[in-house]
Order: structure tokens, then C-alpha cells, then sequence
């Protein structure tokens, strides 16, 4: 056992020294959240003005077409054959030609433009062309638009799960997001820390270095120390994530919020009333939709939540870790690797792919077998999680990933005390069963 701490120790402090393992465990959480505060900027600055000449034929849209956001539009009454020819030269982005339309049926609108417009540009001038026929439509017929907004009615159902301890609250929305996002860190981290693995004992093969080590430890003690150590770095590189992206991603939100007051600020001071109107509903219905979103993030057990990844992330990274383990030992060079990699990575693909199937029936059969399965096990169970699971599924699953890892640790260690002294032999699935299946 201290021959196996001492390879632990060495793995470890190998690679958290090392620095590709600093500058990523910082620069990753400052990518996250530099890529979030560029959307916030841009989403704030917007694009470039683009003028839009509009020739309204039909005259029912005359000044409905007002600045929105980046698109200036302009009224024009030159024939639309000689807009298209003027429209190379100017600075005019695109030419809307509005002939006289059948309100019933409206067709014939096109827009005129030497490149392809963005779907922002088409869907801004389709949701004002929409509203005014809407308008125009509602007048007609005698019906206000106020007595037609009051007919609509929003409906909130409140979901309550009646367990063995009484009634509880729940939310799909905020189960669905914990449960995606901790079944997608899994996913992703037994795949990076799992090919390190494959590549670290690839490296040491083929460097003979592995030759030296195996003289004084046994095979198995050496892949056990391995796959621990390893692990031990990914779960201390995604706790400094989890922390730095945290603190790094408040410090933009309360940078950009200064400019977001002051953005607010002015619009009320330039007397946009009906603006100004719609920021006092928002500011007031604010509290509000924060407190309940807060009150549905307290409806999800979280230790539990907690304690599943944490188990499930070991588990799935035992898992799969001991087979690139068995994988690395067996090849002389990374290229030889690929043949091998498909079979194991194909139920981790399937296992994340599945989970919009899962999503709509957290409690389906199709999502119980994929969960209780080893391998999709770690990334389905935490989809499932905060929708709620039984408890003799939730002991059931951990049995059968507890079984499957030591079973894939014991063919690795078959294969691993073998094929980690040969060299230069070509290696199949045949090689591979007799070495499992050799006696010692």
C-alpha cells in the first residue's frame, strides 16, 4: 500500500507542478469569463448602422418603420428599378419594396441588398410588418388591441412532489440545468483525465522508463497509483475552476451592471416615458421573479446532488480511466490508440447524446436501464438526480458502477501486466483476450 502512495504522491506532484497544469487551471476560468463579459459588451454596443430605404407602395406602413437598435430606416418614393441601380453606390444597406398587398393574404415584399442579410435584419422587419397588418386587421374589425392584450392569460403551475417526509416543491427548469450541467462535467472530465492516463503510460512505454519503475513495484500498483493520482489532479484543478470562474464572473457582472444603471439612468432623463415605464415594471418585477427563481434553487438538495457527483465522477473515471489505462499499455505510440479508443469512448457518446430522451422522461424505463448500466451510468443518474430518485435506484446504480469499475480494473490489470514490457508487437482483440485470460 506505500508503494502505491508513493506512485500517487509522484503522479500528483508531478503534474500539478507542471506548467501547462498552472496556466490552465488560470487561464481557463479567465477564458470563461472573458468570453462572457465579450457577449455582455457586444450584445451592449450592438453592430454597425445600416440604413434601410423603404418604398411603401401600398401606403399602410408610412412612418411605422422607426430606428431599432442598429437599422435606420428611410422613406423613399423613387421608382424601385432605379433604387436598385442607385443602391451600389450609396451607403444604403438594403431597399424594402412593399407593393399594394391583399391584407388577407399579404404577399410580394422583398428586400433588396448586395449581400446576404442577417436573420437579425429579416425578423426585425417581419415581427413591425406583422404588428402593423395585426393593427391595421384589429381596427378594422372593431377590436381594441388593450381588449385583446386583456385576454391573455398566463398561467403559472406550481409542481409539488409528495414524498415519504411530506410535500416538497420542485422546478424542472433549474433540475434540468443542475442535472445537464453536472452530467456534461463528468462526461467532459473522464475524457480529458482519461486520456492523460492513456498518453501518460503510452509516454513512459515508450521511453522505457516504465521498465525501471516495474522492478521495484508490481504492475497493478503501478496503474492503481496511476489512475489515483491523476484523478486526485482533476479534482483539484476543477475545484480552483469552479472557484476562480465563480469570482472572476461576479467581478464582470458587477463591472458591466455599473454601465447597465447608468444606461437606465439615461433613458429616464431623456423623458422616454413609455421606456421609462416599461424599466419601472421591469425594476418592480424584478424582485420578484429573483425570489422565486432563488426559492426554486432551494427546492434542489444540493448535498445530495454534491455527494452523487462526487461519486459518480470516481466512479465513472475508475471506470474508464483503468481501460485507457489497459489501452496505453498496449500500444507503442498514440496513433495506435485509435483503433482501441472507439469501442470504450461509444458509451460515453451514447450516454451524453441520450440525455434529451432522458430529459423528457426522468423516470422512464429508457432512463432507468442507462442509468443503472456502468458504463452511461455517471452521465445519465446525474441528469436524473434532481428530478428525483428513488433511493433503492439511486443504491441499485451505485452497486452496479462499483461492480463494473472493479471488474474493468481487474481486465485492465490483466492486460496492463502484460502489455506494458511488450514492444514492437502488433496488438488486436485477439492478443487482448489471450492476456486477459492468461494464467500468471
Amino acid at each position: 500500500m506505500n508503494k502505491i502512495f508513493l506512485i500517487i504522491q509522484r503522479e500528483y506532484l508531478t503534474r500539478v507542478k507542471k506548467k501547462s497544469f498552472i496556466i490552465m487551471t488560470f487561464l481557463g476560468p479567465l477564458l470563461f469569463a472573458g468570453s462572457f463579459a465579450a457577449i455582455i459588451w457586444v450584445s451592449m454596443k450592438g453592430g454597425d448602422t445600416k440604413k434601410i430605404e423603404v418604398l411603401d407602395e401600398s401606403g399602410l406602413f408610412v412612418n411605422k418603420f422607426t430606428e431599432q437598435g442598429n437599422l435606420v430606416f428611410e422613406y423613399i418614393t423613387t421608382d424601385i428599378e432605379q433604387a436598385k441601380k442607385e443602391l451600389p453606390e450609396g451607403d444604403t444597406y438594403g431597399i424594402l419594396y412593399i407593393p399594394k398587398i391583399n391584407l388577407e393574404k399579404p404577399e410580394g415584399i422583398v428586400f433588396f441588398s448586395e449581400g446576404n442579410p442577417s436573420l437579425d435584419i429579416t425578423s426585425t422587419i417581419s415581427k413591425t410588418l406583422k404588428s402593423e397588418v395585426e393593427e391595421i386587421k384589429l381596427t378594422r374589425s372593431g377590436i381594441d388591441r388593450e381588449t385583446l392584450a386583456n385576454l391573455k392569460t398566463n398561467i403559472t403551475i406550481n409542481t409539488i412532489n409528495l414524498t415519504e417526509t411530506g410535500e416538497e416543491e420542485s422546478n424542472a427548469a433549474i433540475a434540468s440545468a443542475v442535472g445537464y450541467v453536472s452530467a456534461f462535467l463528468i462526461y467532459m472530465f473522464i475524457f480529458l483525465y482519461g486520456t492523460q492516463i492513456m498518453r501518460g503510460v503510452v509516454e513512459e512505454k515508450t521511453n522505457r522508463i516504465v521498465e525501471v519503475i516495474i522492478s521495484s513495484v508490481k504492475p497493478f500498483q503501478l496503474m492503481a497509483g496511476k489512475i489515483i493520482g491523476i484523478a486526485l489532479v482533476g479534482l483539484t484543478q476543477f475545484l480552483l475552476w469552479v472557484i476562480l470562474t465563480f469570482t472572476i464572473s461576479f467581478a464582470v457582472v458587477t463591472f458591466f451592471q455599473k454601465d447597465i444603471s447608468a444606461e437606465s439612468a439615461m433613458m429616464e432623463n431623456m423623458g422616454n416615458r413609455q421606456m421609462a415605464d416599461a424599466v419601472g415594471e421591469s425594476d418592480q418585477a424584478e424582485p420578484e421573479s429573483f425570489q422565486k427563481i432563488m426559492e426554486a434553487v432551494n427546492t434542489i438538495n444540493f448535498p445530495l446532488i454534491l455527494g452523487c457527483f462526487m461519486f459518480y465522477f470516481i466512479g465513472g473515471y475508475f471506470l474508464y480511466g483503468s481501460l485507457f489505462a489497459a489501452i496505453g499499455s498496449a500500444v507503442d505510440s498514440d496513433a495506435d490508440t485509435q483503433q482501441f479508443m472507439f469501442p470504450i469512448v461509444i458509451p460515453l457518446v451514447f450516454a451524453i447524446a441520450s440525455l434529451a430522451v432522458v430529459l423528457r422522461d426522468p423516470d422512464g424505463s429508457f432512463a432507468f436501464w442507462t442509468s443503472i448500466i456502468p458504463f452511461t451510468s455517471p452521465v445519465v443518474m446525474m441528469m436524473r438526480v434532481p428530478f428525483g430518485v428513488s433511493t433503492w435506484e439511486l443504491l441499485l446504480s451505485m452497486a452496479c458502477l462499483t461492480g463494473g469499475f472493479i471488474f474493468t480494473t481487474w481486465i485492465a490489470g490483466r492486460i496492463y501486466r502484460i502489455g506494458i514490457l511488450i514492444h514492437g508487437t502488433k496488438i488486436n482483440y485477439k492478443v487482448l483476450g489471450k492476456w486477459i485470460f492468461m494464467k500468471n
